[in-house]
């Protein structure tokens, strides 16, 4: 969550700070999804699993991996997790808008959640930290990161 200022209002997250929260947000989703029985709630949860992971993803590669790629001179930590996205694209792209039909739809989704928790990991042990001693402005790149996140969520490509 963003800190308040003395005005009220919210402070801006920085870039870090702002993919954490969505790590979060997802990882909590998925536990939900662990416990849903109902195919409708899965179907809801998974819909917003897949809108959720579908943003984040295009918002790293179009705006933090290329200024940390940059600032890092980095040739493999950010190119191995710009493939680990593609595999989690194709991941959703076998269960979004896809009727929860069992087992195997069930195991998609867990493949994906446990993929997920890898990429998450990577990035807050190797490049959270590593993107974190560079010169890059992490709250000026967070405000538009968010500002691509809503307009993606709102329908924009």
């Amino acid at each position: 969550m963003a800190t308040a200022t003395k005005a009220g209002k919210a402070a801006p997250k920085d870039a870090i700070a702002m993919l954490k929260a969505d790590h979060k947000k997802v990882s909590a989703l998925f536990a939900e999804f662990g416990k849903a029985r109902a195919p409708a709630t899965k179907l809801r949860l998974v819909s917003t699993i897949c809108a959720e992971l579908s943003a984040h993803a295009q918002v790293e590669e179009e705006m933090f991996y290329p200024a940390v790629k940059a600032a890092l001179k980095d040739k493999e930590m950010i190119p191995e997790a710009v493939i680990e996205q593609a595999t989690m694209k194709d991941l959703i792209s076998q269960i979004d808008g896809v009727s929860p039909d069992g087992e195997m739809y069930d195991a998609r989704v867990k493949v994906l959640a446990e993929y997920v928790k890898h990429h998450v990991k990577e990035e807050h042990t190797e490049m959270f930290p590593k993107a974190a001693k560079t010169r890059l402005d992490m709250v000026a790149l967070g405000a538009q990161m968010a500002a691509r996140k809503s307009e993606l969520l709102a329908g924009g490509r």
